[in-house]
């Protein structure tokens, strides 16, 4: 044995370091320290005048490598302290001397973090390292974590136990009761169960039923929330059918309270009625259809042609009213505008009513009317300002039709 091993010369008492093991069906060899190649090289001693063992083809001239193949074999690989980091099993192995590399077909394995199996893998090949830091699986991989149940499908993986790092990529896709994913390529952490997804990510999510759209998104699989640090688009779906849709530079969708928040340049758009909020920071409740803000914001109702600008707003959807405050400054498409301290708009009565420090202003004719309150169509200009300055109750009518002012 010692004679056979000194003849391949590959194997430095420096790589003594890490626990590797090859078992077969007959024999099963526990050897400490040694890497993949010196485990192939004890195995082949060990089985001579017991079983024969089935090698590849008888290498010819032109062959550039030397490679043995064995048939039903398990390879397992421990780290320093002798905890297992990864197996594979297969029904044919193949291992090349000159590169080092091993190649397992039609491979099952598990992949351990601390101890504990983390993914459960299968794949069409299996290339492992030499020096066993290192595992790569290739072709039709599916890739399942036992102790949530995320499965990952892709064509590559690639297994960094030191990094506590899992990577698929090429043509990815990840299933969850909570959450599906594509995108071309997945890095996990499986200490936290943390998932990055980047490159054309398209992440659908059952309850509540929405789209996200962008090209990095982190999924905190614990604290269920979806978190993307690039320009965004998502898209709510009711009966299959898009109804709003919201964009921004970042967002944060927590889908346990589902409530998802739009911060830099965010935007939601509404089908029904047509209306576009944006602001700098935005809180989106899709559970009760209501969208928050703190920050400025602009009110454009697309139909009505009506934008109105305030501190901050709240909108209730399935209500279609709008609660805006702080230096609300409302403009029609005729140039016509009304400001005050608040706003509600009705938005399917085609309705405001304005309250406090309300002026009215429209330019054909030009004429500007102050008041403590406010309520009328700004888009046709029919408004009625109530309670002025003196002590007298002032309420004056504006009928553009007529061109008559009314005063009492």
């Amino acid at each position: 044995m010692k004679q056979q091993l000194k003849k391949m010369g590959r194997w430095p008492d420096s790589q003594m370091g890490r626990k590797s093991r090859l078992i077969s069906p007959t024999f099963h060899l526990s050897i400490l320290l040694l890497p993949l190649t010196l485990c192939l090289a004890i195995w082949l001693g060990a089985c001579g005048g017991t079983r024969t063992l089935n090698k590849s083809p008888v290498e010819t001239p032109q062959d550039s490598e030397s490679k043995l193949t064995f048939f039903d074999v398990t390879l397992e690989q421990a780290d320093e302290v002798g905890r297992p980091i990864w197996k594979v099993r297969g029904k044919q192995a193949k291992y090349t001397q000159e590169r080092q590399i091993g190649q397992v077909e039609n491979p099952y394995g598990e992949l351990y973090q601390d101890g504990k199996i983390v993914y459960q893998v299968q794949a069409e090949q299996a290339d492992i390292e030499q020096d066993g830091k290192q595992l790569f699986l290739k072709g039709k991989i599916v890739a399942t974590d036992p102790s949530n149940g995320v499965v990952l499908r892709g064509n590559e993986l690639e297994w960094r136990p030191q990094e506590d790092l899992l990577i698929v990529r090429n043509q990815l896709n990840g299933t969850h009761k909570q959450l599906q994913a594509a995108a071309r390529e997945a890095r996990v952490k499986t200490r936290t169960q943390r998932i990055d997804f980047s490159g054309g990510v398209v992440a659908n999510s059952a309850d509540p039923p929405l789209q996200v759209r962008t090209e990095h998104l982190v999924w905190q699989i614990k604290d269920e929330k979806l978190i993307a640090d690039r320009p965004v688009q998502i898209d709510r779906y009711k009966n299959n059918q898009i109804i709003d849709r919201g964009k921004g530079e970042a967002a944060e969708v927590n889908l346990k309270t589902k409530i998802a928040t739009i911060t830099k340049n965010a935007q939601i758009e509404l089908l029904e009625p047509p209306m576009q909020i944006a602001s700098n920071s935005m809180s989106w409740n899709l559970n009760t259809e209501t969208v928050t803000t703190n920050a400025p914001v602009r009110v454009f109702h697309r139909a009505e042609n009506v934008t109105v600008t305030a501190n901050k707003g709240e909108l209730k959807i399935p209500q279609k009213t709008v609660y805006l405050t702080g230096n609300v400054n409302g403009v029609g498409q005729k140039r016509q505008s009304l400001k005050s301290k608040t706003l509600t708009w009705y938005l399917d009565k085609k309705l405001m009513e304005a309250q406090g420090d309300v002026v009215y202003k429209q330019a054909d004719p030009p004429m500007t009317f102050t008041g403590e309150k406010a309520v009328g169509n700004i888009r046709t200009e029919n408004i009625v300002v109530s309670g002025g300055n003196s002590q007298n109750r002032v309420v004056t009518e504006i009928i553009p039709q007529e061109k008559v002012i009314k005063s009492q």
